[in-house]
């Protein structure tokens, strides 16, 4: 059941950027994110129902200017944190942003365990 969270936490549909210059910037970075899904992974392995709770805690830990976590379960792929709760428990393979590019498959199709992968994509950032 780990192995099915780990390989399927997307620390962060984010837009990172790089560089000292965006420190201050409302934007996370490519470190701030990889921090993040690191922070993600020590802690779906820890506990995997604490973490979810706290994933879409928005106090709990892992929300950071635009980044947060975004979960989901092999093999349905069902959104299981997400800040938007309304995302919560659909499909992610349904995603689709706001230009039409199918990005929850795209999602699934660079999810694999031990690897980072990054997907561009045009979606609202929450709040």
């Amino acid at each position: 059941m780990v192995r099915n969270y780990v390989a399927a936490v997307f620390a962060t549909l984010l837009l990172a950027f790089t560089g000292s210059a965006f420190a201050q910037s409302p934007s996370g970075t490519a470190a701030d994110a990889k921090a993040m899904l690191d922070k993600a992974i020590t802690a779906v392995k820890a506990d995997p129902k604490k973490a979810i709770d706290d994933f879409n805690n928005p106090t709990g830990g892992f929300r950071d200017r635009d980044l947060y976590v975004l979960c989901a379960a092999a093999p349905e792929y069902n959104i299981a944190s997400h800040p938007n709760a309304a995302l919560r428990g659909t499909s992610l393979a349904a995603l689709v942003d706001k230009k039409g590019k199918k990005l929850g498959e795209a999602l699934i199709n660079a999810a694999a365990e031990g690897k980072v992968a990054e997907v561009d994509y045009m979606f609202p950032r929450p709040g």
